[in-house]
């Protein structure tokens, strides 16, 4: 091998491949890893009169702009312009005949923490439809339910598809929070008696996503799995786990919304969820031992669902903290060694505008009852009328409009350990999950 100054090595102008979407690639690697693989020229005459590049194009590309001074070469004689052509070509298209073994490939990236979408691979590509017998499919879609990134977009078809299936079945999540009326009381502002709350029309009220259940119990919870709800809310969670054979309790103060929820109960079919009425301080009397705890939390005071003075919702913000820190401490007493929690939970803000740090708060609560925090994801929502108050939102305060909601995932014990507790669950085919 053989270096050369930068400046002298000339390109084929005759080079059919095409570098440039390829430049930013190699340049990634270079920083990585400086240069490792020679640019092949051909000998000073042999056919041209100068060296010329005959394979490493993008290479050459890649360290111009890494500001590379000299270039690792190695130089070989062609017989003629048209062997020297033969051997560019071959060399550019024999690695379009290699096939990536995605399954080891994604082990791999997982293993090592490499990031692989950064390197441009992406494993959820529509498949063409073939005649004949169909292929066996392998996409992480496939095996998981969603591809299993840091962030999950429900507003993808087939997400919303999957969406419509389950309401399909009758669940009625909204109904038990001043359903007569069209919803729970959202704050809509404060003024100078404090928080003021009007009511929310019915596609205004907080709706657990289905989706998102289907998928956190088939990941995150043993097959047959205990799951223990200490903020209950509406039934949805109930439903999906029961009509996917896992065992749920779920609390909440409102007796309203408990008998609401045991009225849709048969959605989940003969695995029947069950709801109680009770302070969730109090889930530490409950007999039960969870595989898993998953809630969706009140949002501090952004949803108001009673005038009870035991509703964490009517707390101010410290009071409510504490509450919630004592919930949570108590709800994973009663989580299983090597078991997975997991909170959906979004930040709140205060009556001047400013965030609370709910999600951080939540964090703390958890790593304070002992474990460890595990996932971080990101679930996109659908914008809904957002984009109708924005403007004016933006306008005013400089308020981005909030499309997201963080699902937060803990671990009681050894996050390996509980992986295989969980075993096959992990891998929910979807097609298996009948939604009629």
């Amino acid at each position: 091998m053989e270096t050369r100054d930068i400046t002298q090595i000339i390109p084929y102008d005759r080079n059919p491949r095409k570098n440039k979407a390829a430049v930013d690639r190699v340049l990634e690697s270079l920083n990585r890893h400086g240069q490792i693989k020679p640019i092949v020229l051909s000998a000073k005459g042999k056919p041209f009169e100068q060296e010329t590049v005959c394979a490493g194009h993008t290479t050459l590309e890649a360290l111009k702009r890494f500001g590379a001074k000299e270039v690792k070469v190695v130089v070989k004689e062609f017989a003629d312009e048209a062997q020297f052509l033969d051997y560019n070509i071959r060399d550019n298209k024999a690695g379009e005949f290699a096939e990536w073994d995605e399954q080891m490939l994604a082990d791999l990236g997982a293993e090592f923490d490499v990031d692989l979408v950064e390197m441009g691979f992406d494993f959820d590509m529509p498949e063409e439809e073939n005649e004949g017998e169909p292929e066996e499919k392998g996409s992480l879609s496939d095996r998981f339910g969603a591809v299993p990134f840091s962030v999950l977009n429900a507003r993808e078809g087939w997400w919303q598809d999957r969406k419509k299936e389950w309401l399909s079945l009758g669940i009625k999540s909204e109904v038990g929070r001043d359903a007569t009326i069209g919803g729970s009381k959202m704050v809509s502002g404060y003024g100078e008696e404090g928080r003021e709350t009007g009511l929310v029309s019915e596609s205004g009220t907080s709706i657990f996503d289905p989706v998102l259940c289907e998928l956190s119990y088939s990941w995150f919870c043993p097959t047959g799995g205990q799951v223990l709800d200490p903020f209950a809310g509406g039934s949805v969670r109930g439903v999906v786990a029961g009509r996917l054979g896992f065992h749920y309790l779920g609390c909440d103060l409102r007796s309203e919304q408990v008998e609401a929820n045991k009225e849709q109960a048969y959605i989940a079919g003969d695995n029947q969820p069950e709801w109680r009425c009770m302070d969730s301080r109090g889930v530490d009397s409950l007999e039960v031992e969870a595989d898993m705890v998953f809630s969706c939390p009140p949002y501090a005071d952004l949803e108001v669902y009673s005038d009870d003075p035991n509703d964490l919702s009517t707390l101010n913000y410290e009071d409510f903290k504490q509450a919630y820190f004592e919930i949570i401490n108590k709800s994973c007493s009663k989580l299983k060694d090597d078991s997975f929690a997991c909170f959906v939970v979004g930040d709140v803000r205060d009556k001047k505008g400013n965030y609370y740090n709910f999600v951080g708060d939540t964090i703390e609560a958890f790593r304070a009852a002992g474990l460890h925090y595990y996932n971080e994801a990101i679930l996109v929502t659908c914008v809904g009328s957002l984009p109708i108050r924005v403007g004016k939102q933006f306008d005013a305060s400089r308020k981005l409009g909030k499309t997201h909601q963080n699902i937060l995932v803990f671990v009681k014990g050894d996050g390996k350990k509980a992986a295989k507790r969980c075993g096959e669950s992990s891998c929910i085919n979807m097609d298996l999950v009948t939604v009629e």
